[in-house]
């Protein structure tokens, strides 16, 4: 890191449920950079400042300004990820991390600040118009550890804002056999079918271990050995696992009827599917009901085709997002 001494370098980072993300950024340059980044286990750390140190500690970097996104709102002192056991206060973070300053973001807020920031690469398209810019609002659908909802308004010419929600937790709404049975299989075990318990990467061991019952009714869910999502979508990919080739059909059809009813709620020109899971399979997705599901909307369904849906590529969209917050608040913009 010796060339980092002439620069303005700040921490970035993006806290999930499975993995810490972290990286620097020199909100100086002429366009935004993600310098050093380095995913770590969550599970190999107490808390989210020994992580930091972690990290900072292998980059001998030590910045006096940060911007952290992390999985779970942002709005109090007290903050506790929803999918890993790590609470903290944002002042005493601060404090202990010897920062001047230091942002809070929603993992899906920083998705959202990225989205004018990501390049044509970074962007593959699925349906609908195909434009050069972005247009709004956005509408940031997505399925990773937790099930990620944001919204994006604004345009190029006159500024974006991201605004955070907690959309993935509203309850599932089951369409067909299927899908009620996969939401009694929910409600056995966790006492409430919530979306973000059908599409994320437990919810698609959820999904497949709801159906691979042989008595025509779920299981007990409190009792059903979960299979690994990473395993399902493999096996699902290769065609020969009946079992895992079902449960990834119906996770994309679900998928494409909550990114239809978010862009209804929101009245999205642009539909952007983020997360880890998606970019592994994007061609089995073309190929399933999704977009079938996502235009089953009566009425709406000729308002919805004329909506643009793209699946984001960028490997680290959560550290582009937490890089312009940074920028953006020391530049006053």
């Amino acid at each position: 890191m010796t060339s980092s001494k002439q620069r303005e370098l700040g921490l970035i980072a993006d806290i999930g449920g499975t993995n810490a993300r972290f990286a620097l950024t020199d909100w100086t340059a002429p366009e935004v950079e993600i310098i050093e980044p380095r995913s770590l286990p969550g599970a190999e750390f107490a808390s989210l400042q020994h992580a930091a140190e972690h990290y900072l500690g292998e980059v001998g970097a030590k910045p006096r300004r940060a911007a952290l996104a992390v999985a779970s709102p942002v709005d109090t002192d007290e903050i506790r990820l929803t999918n890993r056991a790590w609470s903290f206060s944002r002042a005493d973070l601060q404090r202990r991390l010897g920062l001047d300053e230091l942002r809070m973001l929603n993992d899906f807020g920083a998705v959202a600040c990225a989205v004018p920031a990501l390049k044509a690469e970074d962007r593959v398209h699925l349906y609908g118009p195909a434009h050069a810019q972005m247009r709004g609002p956005v509408s940031l659908v997505g399925p990773g550890t937790g099930l990620g909802i944001g919204l994006l308004v604004g345009s190029d010419a006159d500024g974006w804002q991201a605004v955070e929600t907690e959309g993935g937790h509203v309850t599932f709404a089951p369409i067909g056999d299927e899908e009620h049975r996969i939401a009694r299989w929910l409600d056995a075990r966790f006492g409430r079918a919530s979306t973000e318990r059908v599409l994320s990467g437990d919810g698609l061991s959820h999904i497949a271990a709801a159906l691979s019952g042989t008595d025509g009714g779920p299981r007990d869910g409190r009792n059903v050995p979960l299979r690994d999502p990473a395993d399902i979508v493999t096996a699902a990919l290769d065609g020969h696992d009946l079992e895992a080739r079902r449960a990834l059909t119906r996770f994309c059809s679900v998928l494409g009827s909550v990114a239809g009813d978010t862009a209804l709620i929101h009245g999205a020109r642009t539909v952007a599917i983020a997360g880890g899971i998606v970019p592994r399979f994007i061609p089995f997705l073309r190929s399933s009901a999704f977009r079938e599901r996502f235009l089953a909307k009566g009425r709406f369904s000729t308002w919805l085709e004329a909506v643009t849906i793209e699946v984001i590529v960028h490997p680290n969209p959560g550290l582009l997002g937490a890089a312009v917050a940074l920028r953006q608040a020391h530049r006053g913009t």
